[in-house]
């Protein structure tokens, strides 16, 4: 860093601990509304920036499904002891979770995801995955590369932090509920708020977007097997059928949202999977379905847990099958609904605002995604947003869970300037509001 951008930062940060402000006006004050252009300005200097491509690349080269990021992890333990970092690994299997700042209250923690997908990348370019069947089409490599640039900021003046930042590389986003584990595991106890990010093609660069309240369901899996008798397909009296079954109980699955949830009352069920025979002139003995269901209230979900049950296992019986369902919990949890903190929401604004400019963030509509994120949130105030890649002077980029995805690495800047002053200014504000917070340690 020049000695120029060294000075003016630490002045700031001077500014800032020698003046009285309340907490009603802190977010807007003028010394903390500098920190977030400063962090953007420094991220996206070119050695900088270089840096973090660099590390997004390899990391999306070497894609690991989730529990399985041990090269990933082990790319962010060594960036975070080149830092100077202290962490703590193994943390739910794969995850790694690093700390710096005073040790002491207030403790705010910072997000990435770190897995990839069981996919085929169909992108060519000189960095295309090198493991045939995985791709990172989520942007999870992204997101761990800007917490770690998160991270470089901070550590380049840790000695200004008033608070200690908490670092969470989660394993297993994709279903796998890595973000429970990481709770379970304890290690963000004392954390009073949680940020989160996620890369979007929906919106343009420099753009961002999130809600208060309710911002992505809740949603579960499940996988039924219909038995029935297999014969030959000429003699179907002979036979009991399970692809009619199976044919049937989808389509009244459908009537759960269509006919039995309030259409206020945001829901889906979708069948994605359907597995049964192997020859165009056999009835098979059973058909393997699954899909998944979403909801934005505990409510609604255990209504339509309860009712795709019913109907699955008595539309079999109906057509003389047995059914069997499984929700699969073990190896993919149920989601809870994400669900924003309300002052957490206003004060992403603010940062965000003063980063990029208040016309440049969009209240987005509640969207039926999931996100393992929202486990946090049931233990702690959490808050997560959207950052936007797309370059409008190009074509629209690729849906996330495309074999095209892309990431526009422009995007690397923000996330990582948004990230570092979500957190300065959350223990700056912190520390002005709760002088007392400085008595609890790590």
């Amino acid at each position: 860093m020049s000695l120029c951008k060294w000075v003016s930062f630490l002045l700031i940060i001077r500014l800032l601990n020698s003046s009285q402000i309340s907490s009603s006006s802190s977010l807007t004050s003028n010394g903390f509304s500098q920190i977030p252009p400063k962090f953007l300005a420094l991220a996206k200097r070119n050695d900088f920036f270089e840096w973090m491509v660099g590390i997004r690349r390899r990391i999306h080269e070497n894609p690991e499904l989730g529990y399985e990021e041990v090269d990933t992890s082990k790319l962010v333990r060594t960036e975070l002891e080149k830092m100077g970092v202290s962490y703590k690994y193994p943390v739910a299997v794969t995850g790694v979770v690093g700390y710096f700042g005073t040790g002491q209250a207030p403790f705010v923690a910072l997000r990435a995801d770190m897995d990839a997908l069981p996919m085929q990348e169909m992108v060519e370019w000189e960095h295309k995955s090198k493991v045939p069947g995985k791709m990172h089409a989520c942007g999870h490599d992204a997101h761990t590369t800007m917490l770690l640039g998160a991270a470089k900021l901070l550590k380049e003046h840790q000695d200004e932090l008033q608070g200690t930042v908490i670092l969470v590389f989660q394993p297993a986003e994709e279903g796998g509920g890595g973000a429970k584990k990481i709770v379970e595991a304890g290690v963000l106890k004392d954390v009073s708020a949680i940020f989160g990010l996620h890369v979007t093609n929906q919106l343009g660069l420099g753009l961002v977007s999130s809600r208060e309240g309710p911002l992505l369901a809740g949603s579960g899996f499940f996988e039924a097997k219909i038995s029935g008798k297999g014969g030959h397909a000429a003699l179907p009296q002979h036979a009991i059928d399970p692809i009619l079954a199976a044919s049937n109980i989808i389509v009244t699955l459908q009537h759960l949202v269509s006919r039995e949830a309030d259409p206020l009352d945001s829901q889906v069920v979708t069948v994605a999977k359907f597995e049964g025979g192997g020859a165009f002139n056999v009835i098979p003995d059973s058909v393997t379905i699954g899909g998944t269901f979403r909801a934005f209230s505990t409510k609604s979900f255990t209504q339509l847990k309860k009712r795709i049950e019913q109907v699955i296992t008595r539309q079999a019986s109906v057509h003389m099958c047995n059914a069997t369902v499984d929700f699969l919990q073990e190896e993919k949890p149920f989601f809870p609904p994400t669900v924003n903190d309300k002052a957490l929401h206003m004060f992403f604004k603010n940062v965000s605002g003063d980063m990029l400019g208040t016309k440049n963030y969009f209240e987005m509509q509640p969207l039926m995604g999931a996100e393992d994120f929202s486990f946090y949130q049931v233990s702690m105030p959490g808050h997560f947003s959207f950052v936007g890649m797309q370059n409008e002077a190009h074509s629209p980029m690729a849906s996330p869970h495309s074999p095209y995805f892309e990431v526009n690495e422009e995007v690397l800047p923000y996330g990582a300037a948004l990230h570092a002053s979500m957190a300065t200014r959350y223990l700056l504000d912190s520390k002005t509001s709760s002088p007392s917070n400085s008595k609890d340690e790590l």
